[in-house]
């Protein structure tokens, strides 16, 4: 059975699928953290508050577990339109609400990732604009119909059937999904973690 090169401190399949993607093995580890913004508080500066949180909080657990010592990567994604950060829904009538609202607008998706380890914390963030075609009544009615929605952070997923919703992305495809992968990549090899591992490379 190969080592893992990092923890993962989420719970997310689809960070799971991305890290996967390139190559990177990896042990996934609880992490829990109040996710609450902070009053006021930026988008930018809550995703890279939650994923440095999130990453800290694994690597405390790692250590009084007594595991080995491994980097520990967090991360975490913000839907933001107008400044205003869309979280999950808490209902249909949420979801529609939401998606009405970014109907025909460009908003930003912000990811931070975070890696930590025993001598240092390193955050990156990427931040991409998605614009989402102008929605019928009927069709955000059939999306939310779905149950996909019901927990996409903006209501909508752009790897799943929400794809149809999206006109344009300027930005990471991989950050709206959630774990930007070139910023990941470049950000694990200051912990001298390699991708493509399981390529032999």
């Amino acid at each position: 059975m190969d080592v893992p090169s990092i923890y993962l401190a989420s719970q997310s399949p689809r960070r799971r699928e991305l890290l996967e993607q390139i190559g990177v093995s990896y042990q996934v580890i609880a992490s829990d953290v109040n996710e609450t913004p902070l009053l006021n508080e930026h988008p930018q500066h809550y995703v890279e508050r939650i994923a440095e949180s999130k990453a800290e909080a694994g690597w405390q657990l790692l250590k009084s577990s007594g595991l080995a010592q491994r980097p520990v990567l967090a991360a975490d994604t913000a839907v933001v339109l107008n400044g205003v950060i869309l979280g999950k829904p808490t209902s249909i009538a949420d979801a529609k609400a939401m998606l009405t609202e970014l109907s025909g607008k460009q908003h930003q998706v912000m990811t931070a990732v975070a890696v930590v380890n025993a001598e240092t914390t390193k955050i990156t963030t990427s931040i991409t604009d998605v614009l989402i075609k102008p929605l019928t009544e009927t069709l955000i009615d059939q999306y939310c119909a779905t149950g996909e929605p019901d927990d996409k952070a903006g209501a909508y997923g752009i790897q799943g059937l929400g794809a149809v919703l999206v006109a344009g992305i300027k930005g990471s495809y991989s950050g709206v999904v959630g774990l930007p992968l070139t910023e990941t990549a470049q950000l694990l090899a200051q912990f001298e973690v390699d991708v493509w591992q399981s390529h032999g490379i």
